[in-house]
């Protein structure tokens, strides 16, 4: 019952199946309480995991013995309301395999290969990024990520996301998400024309496909003479993140998707209408509803009775 009130959007829904299913009425608080009670214990365990692997803990593996295969990390953040404190901000975390798969692309018609994350594992927290930071370097040890040849991370353009990147996977292949950046490019565009809607949409039509091609100058040199610098900083900083026809080249992801979409099954189960929580019971369904998504909710319920 307890992987079922993680699975379903509420306490009282999870009561409704469970007597569905297996013909049981087991009223909402007992299903509650007792989800307290395994989610403590999986949280614990969780903790001291993370405790064993610090990043000061992990001794790599000699050179040349790195596996080769793909693995792709992202991160993003949602909201959940917090009783006597409001809406905070969790943060999330994704480790998945890289797969190249053939796709017909819409626009030239041909047969191209598109990158996908699959065996996706997640973890998040409510809590500081230094927190988060230690719950998503035990799950990339969990996922061999230190180990691996072959690293890609992919996230929107957040300060606190690429400061954490540069500490945990310093070798990795930086990716700002291809959307969030033509997004950021259709607002320099409405700076640069406020009042010619279709001279900005001409404008970003053609900066596009410069985006694409990494050349972030032919973006950056009009709007630094209209004196829109702090529109241009966003693509000065990013620049080396912003090489998408290079990883396109390379088969890496060009979207954060796979968290975005990770946030969203989050929220589902978290910030649905008039839920409030306390912090302890967020945390530890943030760790249950983590284990669901990832599909290892019966290991660590196993990991954690030892």
């Amino acid at each position: 019952m307890v992987w079922l009130a993680a699975s379903v959007p509420s306490y009282a829904e999870a009561a409704e199946v469970f007597e569905r299913i297996a013909r049981r009425a087991v009223p909402a608080s007992s299903i509650w309480a007792e989800t307290q009670c395994q989610g403590e214990r999986m949280k614990d365990y969780l903790q001291r995991e993370q405790a064993a692997v610090g990043v000061e803990r992990v001794v790599l593996s000699p050179v040349g013995t790195d596996h080769n295969r793909p693995l792709g990390v992202s991160l993003d953040g949602g909201k959940l309301n917090i009783r006597g404190e409001g809406w905070k901000e969790f943060k999330a975390g994704a480790v998945f395999d890289l797969v190249a798969t053939p796709e017909l692309d819409r626009e030239t018609g041909e047969w191209l290969d598109a990158v996908h994350g699959v065996n996706m594992v997640y973890r998040a927290v409510v809590g500081s990024v230094e927190e988060f930071g230690l719950s998503l370097w035990a799950l990339a040890v969990a996922s061999q990520v230190p180990q691996a040849s072959d690293v890609a991370v992919v996230a929107d353009g957040a300060d606190w996301i690429w400061n954490l990147v540069a500490d945990l996977f310093p070798d990795s292949v930086q990716i700002v998400d291809w959307y969030h950046a033509t997004e950021y490019l259709a607002r320099a565009a409405e700076a640069l024309f406020p009042t010619d809607a279709d001279a900005a949409r001409r404008w970003q039509a053609e900066r596009r496909n410069d985006l694409f091609l990494g050349q972030t100058h032919k973006i950056t040199e009009p709007l630094e003479r209209a004196d829109l610098t702090t529109h241009a900083a966003y693509f000065h900083k990013h620049a080396r993140r912003m090489q998408y026809h290079e990883f396109h080249e390379q088969d890496r992801p060009l979207g954060s998707g796979t968290i975005e979409s990770g946030i969203k099954r989050f929220k589902h189960r978290l910030s649905g209408p008039g839920m409030r929580w306390s912090r302890p019971a967020a945390e530890r369904m943030l760790v249950l509803r983590a284990a669901v998504m990832s599909g290892t909710f019966d290991e660590l319920w196993q990991l954690a009775q030892n």
